[in-house]
């Protein structure tokens, strides 16, 4: 079989053209670049190749595997608390916003997603501001329906310090799983519910048995997005909490982790090496999840027509 010119499809490669060009000078050449940069190491005498001796050292040695390891079982709570608070509230909110007899939905719809467009640093400062045991309002609205005595400092107290960042954090991206899920829900077809309820299905069954079982991918979709969006987390903890993620590490994550072992803190010098190091085990910490979803996951999920 031979092929001429005239069968190469050059309108698509001119349109995917610019997306590639874009894709790889900004995405995976820096990459590739971090990857080798963290197998080699700064000396008097230049960059030397040292192999795996950052990872080991990142790994293993007493003093920085200690703060790697604290900060990657905290990114896996923050991710947790995330899906088992975060993505069963924007399901409940969706299914809520989907009855066709609710009133004002599109204004409930538009002021829970609206914390989702402001900055995170700002959405940091403000709830800083309203927990403060010195200046906050929490106390005062706490005393107005008399549980001011339930009043705990929680931002600065290590027990307590990461769950109150994460359900920050819930509060204001909460509307990003409810938007995906309420889309998918207004895909299923209108005649499908009406020959449900003929059938004398009851709400709550036409939900568990018809449309949960056909917004499996979607809640998938969502579940993996929330993944990479919390292990790629910073500025929040930075905002709220600095790059020392006080108190004592307690709200430490790998992007603050990689943040202080690159650019340095306090008295301490950053490391280029040793950073490009935690940020390529932060890649494929995400890669690993990724795949699992992929090849685990997304291929038990059944799509049903529509």
């Amino acid at each position: 079989m031979t092929y001429s010119l005239k069968n190469v499809p050059w309108h698509i490669l001119v349109f995917l053209l610019p997306g590639f060009v874009i894709y790889t000078l900004f995405s995976a050449l820096p990459l590739l670049d971090t990857m080798i940069l963290s197998f080699f190491r700064d000396s008097s005498l230049g960059r030397e190749f040292i192999g795996l001796a950052n990872y080991q050292h990142v790994l293993t040695d007493p003093n920085m595997s200690a703060e790697f390891w604290n900060a990657l079982w905290n990114n896996v709570k923050f991710f947790l608390i995330h899906v088992f608070v975060q993505n069963p509230i924007g399901l409940l909110l969706a299914a809520l916003l989907s009855l066709k007899d609710l009133r004002g939905a599109r204004t409930y719809r538009t002021l829970i997603f609206m914390p989702t467009l402001l900055s995170v640093v700002i959405i940091g400062f403000i709830w800083q501001l309203i927990l403060s045991p010195l200046w906050g309002v929490s106390t005062t609205i706490m005393g107005a329906v008399g549980l001011e005595g339930w009043f705990q400092p929680w931002l600065g107290k290590e027990s307590s310090a990461l769950i109150t960042l994460a359900l920050i954090s819930v509060w204001q991206f909460v509307g990003i799983p409810m938007m995906l899920i309420y889309a998918s829900l207004l895909a299923i077809p209108d005649e499908l519910l009406d020959a449900a309820y003929v059938d004398g299905a009851s709400p709550m069954r036409i939900f568990w048995q018809i449309k949960l079982p056909l917004i499996l991918p979607t809640l998938g979709l969502v579940t993996i997005l929330t993944f990479i969006g919390n292990f790629n987390a910073f500025d929040l903890i930075y905002a709220v909490k600095g790059a020392l993620a006080g108190p004592n590490f307690s709200t430490d994550i790998l992007g603050t982790y990689f943040y202080r072992t690159f650019f340095g803190f306090q008295s301490n010098l950053g490391s280029p090496t040793l950073g490009a190091t935690v940020a390529t085990l932060m890649f494929l910490i995400i890669l690993a999840g990724v795949m699992v979803y992929f090849y685990i996951v997304q291929r038990r999920l059944h799509r049903y027509p529509m």
